[in-house]
């Protein structure tokens, strides 16, 4: 006959967030150190992506970073930013740490009518925009039926 498992109580007691937050910590370490390979360290932001009559919008979130640390690139038909959060100094013992600190890489492929030379980026209140216009054959055109 099998035997219910008992749980040792203990002076603390059972937590399902503590333990989402041990699952969560251990799958992260797994993703950093057995899918990243060489990449490790090497993180991606947040991003959203919009199109709009006249342009694409791409905002990516870069809580705290400064633009000198952020690089912007287009090249070949694929936008590249990258750049790195860098760790600030602590004077007491870090009890938890979620934020992400190190490099970072964001890459995407545009579409094509993008004018690259139009490009404009923003950086504000920890978002960076960027407006990447249409090129004039690329914009929707009404085209008036006769008859």
């Amino acid at each position: 006959m099998t035997l219910p498992a008992r749980r040792d109580i203990g002076s603390a007691l059972w937590s399902p967030f503590r333990e989402l937050e041990e699952l969560r910590e251990r799958m992260n370490t797994f993703w950093t150190h057995g899918f990243a390979g060489g990449m490790e360290g090497i993180w991606s932001p947040l991003v959203d992506l919009e199109e709009t009559d006249d342009a694409y919008l791409v905002e990516i979130e870069l809580p705290g970073v400064k633009k000198d640390d952020i690089s912007v690139e287009i090249e070949g038909g694929e936008l590249a930013v990258h750049g790195e959060v860098k760790e600030k100094e602590r004077e007491g013992v870090v009890r938890s740490r979620m934020r992400r600190t190190g490099r970072f890489d964001y890459r995407t492929t545009l579409p094509r009518g993008v004018d690259a030379d139009r490009v404009q980026a923003d950086l504000s209140n920890g978002v960076l925009t960027l407006k990447l216009p249409k090129a004039e054959e690329a914009k929707p055109r009404r085209i008036e039926i006769s008859g």
